[in-house]
C-alpha cells in the first residue's frame, strides 16, 4: 500500500484514498531512493573540492565560527555541536570521525585541519574524545578552499531544516581530490583515491589547463604517481598509465627496508617506511605476523624484534643471526607479511550531480572547469561591486564641484525626500534658494538613486584638501579594477593567466618533497634454506594436543612420556605425520607446523594444524609417512571387514584422503603397519579372540572394503587388533584381563574364534 499524497510523482488525492501499488515497485524505488541519498549525500566526494558532505560541512562550520589558523584552537565538541545542529543531523560519531581524519597528518597529504591533543597514531591508537581535543583550520584550508565565499563563487542551498544556508561545495580551487585521496563505501559502489604530492598534482592542472589536449602520458611527467603520507614503495610503476587511463586498478606498495650493523655482529633489518594500508592494527599484525615466522620454524633467522617507533617516525627493528642472508630474509617479509600489500585504486566521485569512475584527466579537467567557474563569478561580483563604487565616487566627486549648489539645497529643503528628489530629477518645488540662478542650476541636476544617498549621507570632513585626492585616487583606482575585471571576463586567456598564478602561489607555499617512491620491482623471491634433516618424537595426549620432541629428550623420560600420551612415534622433521581416523580417513600433517617444545609444554591442538575435526571422528592410529613407503597397513572395521594395502598408496601430498571404503554404518577399528609379523589378532568387544595367518588376509587396495576377517554374533563387533611378533613377549591388556597373544590358537579367517 502506499498513500498518494506522499509520493511527489503521484497526482493530489484525497488524504484519506488508498490505493493499491506493486509491492516489488515500491520497493525498488525506495531501494533507489534510499541508495542515491547515500552515494550523493554521505558517502562518496565531490569530484570538485574532493570533500564528502560531511566533511565539507565541517569546515564550512569552522569556518562560520571563524576557527582560523591565527586563532585560537576550540574544543572539537564544540565544532561537532555546530555541525550537528546546523548542517548535518547524522550523529556526532561521524563528524568526529571526519573532523580527525583531516587532521591526521599520516593519512592526509595534505591535512586540512590543525588539531591540538590527542588525534590518534598511526599504530592504530584512536583519538581521545572531543570534549578533550581543539582544532582549527589550516591556513591551506582557508587559502584554497574556503576564500571568496562571500563573493558569490559557488551555489548556497538550504540546510536538512531550511533555517540555514550551506555551499553545495566549497570554492576549491586546488585539486585537493587528489592531493588528500578519498575513501568511502557506498550502496553498489565504494572509492578509493590514493593521495598524491600537492605539488606534482597543481603541476599537472597547470599543464592542462595551459594545454587541454594533453594526454596521459604527458600528464603524469608532471604527476608521476601516487604520494602516499607513509612513504614506501610503488613497484609495479608500468602499471601506473592505466590506471590513471581507466580510474582503477591495483597499485603495489612495499615497505622501505634498510639494514643496520647490529651488536655482537648481528645484522639489523630496520623497516622505516610502512605502506600506506598498513596503517592503524596492520603495524600490529606485521609483527605477530613476524613473531609467527618464527614460531611456525619458517625461518629460524629471527633474534629479536622490536617496535621503536616514536613521533620521528616508524622504526621496526628486526635482529637476525650472524650467518643470517638479510636480503632473503626482507624477500620473506615481502612474501608472507604485509610489508607488500596491494592499494585497489577506483577513482569514483560525484561529478555532474552523478557517481562516475574518473581517469585522471577527466578528474583534472572538472577541477580546471570548476576554476573557471569560481573564479567568473568571482570577478563578476568583483566587478558588479566595482561598478556601484564608481558610481558613488563619480556622484561625490560631481557634488563637491558644486558643493555650495548642494548646501543650498540641502538648506531650503523641508525633509530629506523633497532633496533627494531634487538632486535626481532636478525637481525645485518647494525648495528656498538664494538666487534664481540656483534653482535653474538644482533643476539640471541628474543624480542617480545611489549617487543621491551618498550625497546625502555625506561627511563634511570628506570636503578637507587631502581627502579629496584619495577621493580622486581611489576613484581612478576603481576605474583601473573595472577595466582589468572585465577583461578577466571577457578573454579567456586573462582569467587563464589569473587561475595559473593562483595556482602556482600555492604550489609555492604548500609544496613538500614527494616520500613515496616509484619503479618497476622484481617479484620478491623467498628461497628456503634446506633443513637439516633429523629424527623427532611426535607425541599427542589424549585432550588432542601435539608436539614433536628431541630425540635425547625422549630417551630420557621414555615411559613418563609413553604413559601421558595417547600417540608417540618417530618422525623425521622434514616429513609429515599420517592420522587415520574411525571414519576411514587419512590426515597428513607437517612436522614443520608442530611446535618442538621442552618436555612440560603443551602443544597445539591437532585441530588447528590439519583438516581433521576432532568433534566428528576419532584418530586411531598415528604413523610417519615415510614409514607408510616400508610397509603393508592392516585394516579391519568393526563389523570384522580386514585387508591389507601396500603402504605406497598412502604417499600422497594432499592433506585428506578416504584411507579405505567403508559401508554404511561400518568404522575402522583399527590400523597396523606390518613389520614382518605372521599373525594378526581380532579381539571383539564380547571377549572373542581370533588369531590368524597374515598370510590367508587378501591384500587390496585402499579403495577395497575388505573381505571377512571374523564372523561376528549379532550384537559383537571388533574393539582391537594386535600384531603377533614371535620374537618377543605379546601380552596385552584387554578388558582389564591379560591376555598372551601367541597363547591363541591359530584358525582360519572368516571363523569365530574362541572366547576368553
Amino acid at each position: 500500500m502506499a498513500n498518494k499524497k506522499n509520493d511527489p510523482e503521484l497526482p493530489a488525492q484525497n488524504p484519506d484514498q488508498i490505493i493499491t501499488t506493486e509491492y516489488s515497485e515500491l520497493m525498488q524505488k525506495s531501494y533507489i531512493d534510499y541508495a542515491m541519498s547515500v552515494i550523493i549525500s554521505r558517502a562518496l566526494p565531490d569530484v570538485r573540492d574532493g570533500l564528502k558532505p560531511v566533511q565539507r560541512r565541517t569546515l564550512y562550520d569552522m569556518e562560520e565560527l571563524g576557527i582560523f589558523s591565527d586563532r585560537p584552537y576550540r574544543k572539537s565538541a564544540r565544532i561537532v555541536g555546530d555541525t550537528m545542529g546546523k548542517y548535518h543531523p547524522h550523529g556526532d560519531s561521524s563528524i568526529y570521525d571526519s573532523l580527525v581524519v583531516m587532521a591526521q597528518d599520516f593519512k592526509k597529504t595534505m591535512p586540512l585541519v590543525d588539531g591540538h591533543g590527542n588525534f590518534g597514531t598511526i599504530e592504530g591508537d584512536s583519538a581521545a574524545a572531543m570534549r578533550y581535543t581543539e582544532a582549527r583550520l589550516q591556513k591551506v584550508t582557508e587559502e584554497a578552499m574556503l576564500s571568496d565565499l562571500d563573493k558569490d563563487v559557488v551555489d548556497f542551498v538550504p540546510n536538512f531544516d531550511e533555517t540555514e544556508k550551506e555551499p553545495s561545495v566549497l570554492p576549491c580551487m586546488i585539486p585537493n581530490f587528489l592531493i588528500n585521496g578519498s575513501e568511502g563505501i557506498a550502496v553498489g559502489m565504494a572509492t578509493s583515491t590514493p593521495t598524491h604530492n600537492a605539488a606534482e598534482a597543481i603541476d599537472a592542472e597547470v599543464a592542462l589547463l595551459e594545454d587541454p589536449d594533453i594526454t596521459t602520458s604527458e600528464l603524469m611527467e608532471y604527476l608521476p604517481g601516487p604520494d602516499f603520507p607513509t612513504g614506501g614503495i610503488v613497484i609495479n610503476k608500468s602499471d601506473l598509465k592505466e590506471i590513471y587511463e581507466t580510474g582503477a586498478g591495483k597499485i603495489r606498495l612495499r615497505g622501505r627496508v634498510v639494514k643496520e650493523k647490529g651488536k655482537n655482529g648481528h645484522i639489523n633489518v630496520v623497516v622505516t617506511q610502512i605502506p600506506y594500508t598498513m596503517i592503524g592494527t596492520g603495524i600490529a599484525k606485521f609483527l605477530s605476523d613476524v613473531a609467527a615466522l618464527s614460531e611456525n620454524k619458517v625461518t629460524n633467522d629471527i633474534v629479536d624484534i622490536s617496535n621503536q617507533s616514536s613521533k620521528e617516525g616508524i622504526r621496526i627493528v628486526i635482529e637476525l643471526k650472524r650467518d643470517a642472508d638479510a636480503d632473503n630474509f626482507i624477500n620473506l617479509l615481502y612474501k608472507k607479511t604485509k610489508l607488500e600489500d596491494t592499494f585497489g585504486v577506483n577513482m569514483l566521485a560525484i561529478k555532474d550531480g552523478r557517481p562516475e569512475t574518473l581517469s585522471l584527466k577527466q578528474v583534472l579537467s572538472a577541477n580546471v572547469d570548476f576554476a573557471y567557474e569560481v573564479t567568473r563569478r568571482k570577478y563578476t561580483t568583483l566587478l558588479a561591486d566595482e561598478k556601484k563604487k564608481r558610481e558613488i565616487q563619480e556622484g561625490l566627486i560631481k557634488a563637491v564641484n558644486v558643493i555650495d549648489l548642494v548646501i543650498e539645497i540641502l538648506r531650503g529643503s523641508h525633509d530629506r525626500a523633497q532633496a533627494k528628489k531634487c538632486l535626481c530629477e532636478g525637481v525645485t518645488d518647494g525648495i528656498r534658494f538664494k538666487t534664481r540662478g540656483a534653482a535653474q542650476m538644482a533643476a539640471e541636476l541628474h543624480f542617480t538613486d545611489a549617487q543621491a544617498d551618498a550625497i546625502l549621507n555625506m561627511r563634511m570632513y570628506r570636503l578637507i584638501g587631502l581627502e579629496l585626492d584619495a577621493l580622486m585616487k581611489e576613484h581612478e583606482q576603481t576605474v583601473a579594477n573595472i577595466y582589468e575585471y572585465e577583461d578577466i571576463l571577457e578573454r579567456k586567456s586573462s582569467m587563464k593567466s589569473v587561475i595559473r598564478k593562483q595556482l602556482l602561489s600555492f604550489r609555492k607555499k604548500y609544496a613538500v618533497p614527494r616520500k613515496t617512491e616509484l619503479t618497476d620491482a622484481d617479484e620478491a623471491v623467498y628461497v628456503e634454506k634446506k633443513q637439516e634433516e633429523t629424527e623427532v618424537i611426535f607425541v599427542m595426549d589424549r585432550f588432542g594436543y601435539a608436539r614433536t620432541l628431541d630425540v635425547s629428550l625422549y630417551e630420557k623420560n621414555r615411559v613418563t612420556l609413553e604413559q601421558e600420551n595417547k600417540f608417540v612415534c618417530r618422525v623425521l622433521n622434514t616429513g609429515n605425520v599420517c592420522l587415520f581416523t574411525d571414519a576411514g580417513s587419512m590426515y597428513t600433517v607437517k612436522v614443520q607446523d608442530l611446535p618442538q617444545t621442552k618436555l612440560r609444554d603443551k602443544g597445539k591442538p591437532i585441530d588447528n594444524v590439519s583438516s581433521y575435526d576432532s568433534t566428528k571422528e576419532e584418530i586411531i592410529c598415528v604413523m610417519s609417512q615415510s614409514d607408510l613407503n616400508l610397509y603393508r597397513i592392516f585394516f579391519v572395521t568393526k563389523q570384522g571387514l580386514a585387508k591389507i594395502v601396500d603402504g605406497g598408496e598412502f604417499s600422497v601430498k594432499r592433506r585428506q584422503i578416504a584411507a579405505t571404503l567403508l559401508t554404511d554404518g561400518d568404522a575402522l577399528a583399527a590400523v597396523i603397519p606390518m613389520k614382518g609379523e605372521k599373525s594378526i589378532v581380532l579381539a571383539t568387544k564380547n571377549s572373542y579372540f581370533l588369531r590368524m595367518e597374515v598370510e590367508d588376509i587378501p591384500v587390496q587396495k585402499k579403495t577395497a572394503r575388505g573381505a571377512k576377517g571374523i564372523a561376528l554374533t549379532r550384537d559383537d563387533e571388533v574393539a582391537a587388533a594386535f600384531a603377533v611378533d614371535e620374537s618377543r613377549d605379546c601380552r596385552v591388556q584387554f578388558h582389564d584381563r591379560e591376555i598372551d597373544l601367541k597363547a591363541l590358537r591359530v584358525a582360519k579367517r572368516g571363523t569365530r574364534g574362541s572366547k576368553k
